[in-house]
């Protein structure tokens, strides 16, 4: 009689393991439904991202809705040698910070382009990238390629890190930017109603394929050019390779007469 009632209780406790556990688990069989704000899979979604040369329009709007862009902004339009870093995927909770000390160091402000999973993870960071004067714009919450998934998901995804950013910083986003670089109509029309203007980029230092920091700082040094828009990563990955290049870059653009400026509404 022992023995059945101890196996009749452990019955019970593998019942009740069962019911508790998520639909996302790994190991108890059948389809995996995974959540909108679950955390990402390791570093394999990343596709080459698309680019171009087309420069950002002026006239737009502070805030509400505006215009439908047809394509991301590409370049900045503000006149002179400036120069957007940009840095995508984070925060991240070692690679950011030191992000941010190198761009400390020599007066630089940048534009970082948040997952709103991530910035949730680590709201400290997203509060001293914002009190280092840099700018905090979207990446969506989990980066999904937006062109592939349904428009009510690309609203999701958009909107919840329009939120996020909003209640910890006050003010909504300015700027979004599709992972991959993937926009399409309906994206461009939904990031248009939330307000922001989505961008791409000019120089892409291709830093998630992990080629090398002298590579990394090769390509911005030879694309640099006035009103260029940089794209690198501190986060989605590990991005050492990244932060090496900048510290050896940002001196020799200032040096050049380059100003790093965040991205800014047209004049």
């Amino acid at each position: 009689m022992l023995l059945r009632g101890a196996a009749c209780l452990g019955l019970v406790g593998v019942h009740r393991l069962l019911a508790a556990a998520p639909a996302h688990t790994p190991g108890f069989g059948g389809v995996a439904a995974v959540a909108d704000d679950a955390r990402p899979a390791a570093e394999s979604y990343r596709l080459r991202p698309l680019a171009g040369t087309e420069r950002l329009p002026s006239g737009a709007p502070p805030h509400g809705p505006r215009t439908v862009r047809t394509e991301a902004h590409l370049t900045l339009s503000e006149p002179g040698s400036k120069i957007a870093l940009t840095f995508d995927d984070g925060p991240h909770p070692r690679q950011t910070p030191a992000v941010l000390r190198i761009l400390r160091r020599h007066g630089a402000r940048a534009t970082f382009f948040v997952i709103g999973e991530n910035a949730g993870w680590n709201p400290d960071l997203v509060k001293a990238i914002a009190d280092d004067g840099h700018l905090i714009a979207n990446h969506s919450w989990s980066h999904p390629q937006l062109n592939r998934v349904p428009e009510a998901r690309v609203r999701r995804e958009l909107g919840r890190t329009c939120d996020l950013i909003e209640r910890a910083l006050g003010a909504p986003p300015r700027f979004a930017r599709a992972p991959y670089g993937a926009w399409h109509a309906p994206s461009l029309r939904i990031c248009a109603e939330l307000g922001m203007e989505p961008m791409g980029w000019s120089i892409d230092t291709l830093d998630w394929r992990e080629p090398g920091s002298r590579t990394i700082r090769s390509r911005v040094l030879t694309g640099a050019h006035p009103g260029a828009i940089v794209l690198a990563h501190d986060g989605g990955g590990d991005r050492s390779q990244t932060v090496d290049a900048l510290a050896h870059y940002l001196p020799r653009l200032i040096d050049q007469g380059y100003t790093m400026v965040p991205l800014s509404e047209p004049t």
